[in-house]
């Protein structure tokens, strides 16, 4: 018996993707809490993907963190300065660099210039951007630039009333020890030592 031979028509039909969105679209929000420092909304959202799902979203300006050292004594191994004080949200003492929030309609920069004389009483004549990043993108769209200050010289601190710190400085190499001994668990304070490290190592700073 012979085979049968069937011809097609036209080709195959291709399967028709819809096309994906780059970013979520917001079909309703509503405020839940509004603080002093941040406000959470619950946010439907429309995902890039396509599905449809709710999501708790905690608002927040941004913050600056402060990266200032002094190079004035050991250029190999300088001197940065560091903050001690009591965190409730994680019930212990940190050891942090000094960072805090940008105020409404503040810049950046300034924030990290006000911030920085404000809980250390430091100020720097140089200023560059390390780099940008998100700390809790899954709920928290705070984001934190991190900036290092050179040139620091010294003055009066003016922290806020609710603000107990202690103020002292230690090497990089401290540091990166303290680091190493799993004595340093602030978020902000690993990424910006870690990356002042590369830096400096790759000669790109």
């Amino acid at each position: 018996m012979a085979a049968q031979i069937i011809k097609r028509s036209s080709a195959p039909k291709t399967v028709q993707k819809k096309k994906r969105s780059a970013k979520s679209r917001v079909i309703s929000s509503k405020l839940a809490y509004k603080g002093k420092v941040f406000s959470v909304f619950s946010d439907k959202v429309e995902e890039p993907g396509g599905d449809i799902n709710v999501r708790d979203v905690i608002r927040h300006n941004g913050s600056v963190v402060i990266l200032a050292i002094d190079e004035s004594k050991n250029p190999a191994d300088p001197e940065i300065v560091f903050e001690r004080q009591y965190r409730h949200a994680a019930g212990q003492f940190l050891i942090e660099l000094p960072a805090g929030r940008v105020d409404f309609q503040e810049a950046p920069l300034a924030a990290a210039r006000r911030e920085l004389i404000e809980e250390t009483g430091y100020r720097a004549k140089r200023w560059v951007l390390l780099t940008k990043y998100f700390a809790s993108p899954v709920f928290l769209g705070e984001w934190m630039q991190i900036y290092l200050a050179r040139d620091i010289r010294e003055g009066n601190a003016a922290p806020e009333d609710d603000e107990s710190i202690e103020v002292f400085r230690l090497t990089l190499s401290q540091a990166l020890g303290l680091v190493a001994a799993n004595k340093i668990h602030d978020g902000k304070t690993l990424i910006g030592l870690m990356l002042y490290d590369r830096i400096r190592r790759t000669g790109h700073l």
